[in-house]
């Protein structure tokens, strides 16, 4: 029994490794390519597997898209939110996560720089799981974001500023930094850090 056991555990282990990696390379072409442009015949020939394979991972072409979405959130997660945690809460800590989404913008982790910019384009008006589930990890970064300018109102930091309104603006901010990046104006990304340390300089 417990060899049984122990053997099921490895195809288990196996099985999620092969998971991560191909929602991982999901990821990356859906930065460049959109979620509309991810097929399982492109993965299997960029990662040497069958097609039948990543099929039986995912089951479907939404299943898999919704693992792109997954991934890129746990990167971002992974690279601009758990650091800046361990910053004190206050205009510091909301100054490193906007300093650290920069930095994401700066050597984003996939070749079409940053994917929510980059999905919530191209989803924003198609009903459905993959929709829902990119407009979600979006509402969801900028509570967090507000919550954070909130704590530090609180500490009687960034008292003068409307927390939803800086974080909309934060947002549009770095979205165009990215745009910028993307097409090599690196004048319009340090524009759009200027613009950001500014507003974050109201206390």
């Amino acid at each position: 029994m417990t060899q049984l056991t122990e053997t099921s555990d490895q195809r288990l282990a196996k099985g999620a490794r092969a998971r991560a990696t191909i929602a991982r390379r999901a990821a990356e072409l859906a930065s460049v390519e959109g979620l509309d442009g991810l097929s399982i015949g492109r993965l299997a020939t960029d990662l040497g597997i069958s097609k039948s394979g990543i099929a039986t991972l995912f089951g479907t072409k939404e299943a898999l898209q919704l693992a792109a979405v997954q991934t890129a959130r746990d990167i971002f997660v992974e690279r601009v939110i758990a650091p800046s945690l361990r910053t004190p809460r206050g205009a510091g800590r909301v100054r490193d996560l906007i300093d650290r989404w920069f930095a994401h913008i700066d050597n984003p982790p996939f070749p079409g720089g940053c994917f929510r910019v980059a999905t919530l384009t191209e989803f924003s008006s198609k009903p459905g799981a993959v929709r829902d589930a990119v407009v979600a990890d979006h509402d969801q970064w900028l509570s967090f974001l507000t919550a954070e300018v909130v704590k530090a109102q609180a500490q009687n930091e960034l008292a003068d500023a409307d927390a939803d309104l800086l974080v909309f603006e934060l947002d549009a901010i770095v979205s165009a930094a990215n745009i910028a990046r993307q097409t090599g104006d690196s004048a319009r990304v340090e524009a759009a850090r200027t613009i950001a340390n500014r507003l974050l300089a109201q206390d």
